[in-house]
């Protein structure tokens, strides 16, 4: 019997699901609804998903799934009734505790979450990144078994190499590229080889910011407005600054081409270093990607990459392209082996690149999310249509835009929804001052704005309507 393990804490409104287990597949499926009823989790008279959505959802055979369903309804577990779906049998003896608050509470946990960061993982292309295993194992060469090599496979680096040149518009030769388990990993090496102090946009991810604290790198905020980071605010002192010029996180929009020649130019007078977080760079939706700002100066701009978004954050994969005299002194900070990433998943990521699976995978998802902004906007200016929208050219996630004062009591109604959702003063950087009036031009800073960061990417298919309708009942009135 094989091995299942496979996890779906929420699907949907009406099914938390926890599955792992030995054995056939709709057995195990079978004794998580069981135990999902015994405990209460599933009430008498929820409605369960159709079993093709729940197959989708646990990437199960659609047969598996209705079976299970069909011996659930015999054993008296399920009731089923044509026109109305498949619902949890009303029991002479209630399930859930006798107990219960006069007063409503909060949920224990999120039923649906839009919260930013990370793809629908239904929607990994298992099949295709199965084929690719075999064919990178089967041509495998016998030193892939052995002691990794710290820059990484070489397959991977020539695959890399390729298709970052012809689709993010990157200079760079195999030797230069150097694998890494994620961006945060990157950035990890990026501290200890450079040192600080790094500047860093106003609003971005606060995990990158402890990260390089912790690593004796401090940073302090330069502010963001509609044209991205204001680079004229780096100074000599500044060792690096941490960008994210495809799509700046989380506020949306790129750098704006003088700004992405200004800060090339900071860097090749001061001898500073740009680090370039190519965050969301493959998902732009009104208009070819944004080429990397490394293109511009690769002496003195680390593009850091990763397969988080665009494939599965489970996978740790991603990719430093460095300035030549950066190779040598990252590789020893990393190690004299590979001890982060697998080298079977790295021949099967070349295999993926080099096959053009990747490419058809990203332009599949780039579909998938931009049909899904699309029904966000749509849904808002039906039932919101007072709150703005923005960042929404590109990524998975989008900014609503909330009157001042109001972002912390729309984040605490979300929640009582039963919404994952953040605000965006959870991005923006502790040392960063409120600007005073209103920047040249008349448009609001970016660091003046209340607002939730929307992620619209991780829902499965069929609970992201209702997510939507959370999100729409959370907001504030006209």
């Amino acid at each position: 019997m094989d091995s299942w393990v496979n996890s779906a804490e929420v699907l949907g409104s009406d099914l938390p699901l926890e599955l792992a287990g030995t054995g056939n597949r709709r057995a195990v499926l079978m004794g998580a609804l069981r135990e999902a009823v015994r405990s209460g989790r599933l009430a008498p008279g929820t409605r369960l998903p159709p079993y093709r959505s729940l197959a989708a959802d646990l990437g199960l055979a659609r047969n598996t799934v209705a079976d299970a369903y069909a011996e659930l309804v015999a054993e008296g577990w399920l009731a089923a009734r044509q026109g109305s779906g498949t619902r949890v049998a009303e029991r002479a003896a209630p399930v859930t505790p006798a107990h219960r608050p006069r007063t409503p509470e909060r949920p224990s946990r999120p039923v649906h979450d839009l919260v930013q960061g990370q793809p629908d993982p239904s929607a990994f292309p298992r099949t295709a990144w199965l084929a690719s295993a075999r064919r990178a194992l089967a041509a495998a060469p016998d030193d892939a078994f052995g002691p990794g090599d710290p820059h990484g496979r070489p397959e991977l680096r020539r695959a890399l190499a390729g298709y970052l040149a012809r689709v993010r518009g990157v200079r760079a030769s195999p030797e230069r590229i150097v694998l890494c388990s994620g961006a945060a990993h990157g950035l990890r090496l990026l501290a200890e080889v450079v040192g600080g102090p790094w500047a860093a946009e106003a609003y971005g991810l606060p995990f990158h910011r402890g990260l390089l604290a912790s690593h004796g790198v401090g940073t302090r905020p330069v502010g963001v407005d509609g044209d991205g980071a204001r680079v004229g605010e780096l100074t000599r002192r500044d060792r690096a600054v941490l960008l994210t010029p495809a799509h700046q996180f989380p506020t949306g929009g790129p750098l704006h081409p003088e700004r992405r020649a200004a800060v090339a130019d900071w860097a090749r007078s001061t001898g500073g270093l740009v680090v370039e977080d190519d965050y969301d760079g493959e998902f732009r939706y009104d208009r070819q990607p944004v080429g990397a700002v490394q293109g511009l100066d690769p002496e003195h701009v680390v593009l850091l990459g990763s397969v988080s978004k665009s494939l599965s954050p489970a996978l740790r994969l991603g990719w430093m392209v460095l300035p030549e005299r950066l190779v040598a002194p990252v590789v020893a900070a990393k190690g004299e082996r590979e001890q982060f990433s697998s080298a079977t998943d790295q021949l099967t990521l070349a295999d993926f690149v080099d096959s053009g699976a990747y490419d058809r995978h990203v332009r599949r998802m780039r579909q998938r999310h931009r049909r899904r902004r699309d029904q966000l906007v749509a849904a808002l200016e039906r039932r919101a249509p007072h709150v703005r929208v923005t960042g929404i050219a590109a990524g998975l996630h989008a900014v609503v835009e909330l009157p001042p004062g109001t972002e912390r009591s729309v984040v605490r109604a979300a929640a009582w929804q039963g919404l994952a959702v953040e605000g965006l003063a959870d991005y923006r950087h502790p040392g960063a001052e409120r600007a005073k009036g209103e920047p040249a031009g008349g448009e609001r800073a970016a660091d003046e704005r209340d607002g939730l960061v929307v992620g619209y990417a991780t829902p499965a298919e069929h609970a992201y309507p209702e997510a939507l309708e959370a999100l729409c009942r959370a907001l504030p009135p006209r």
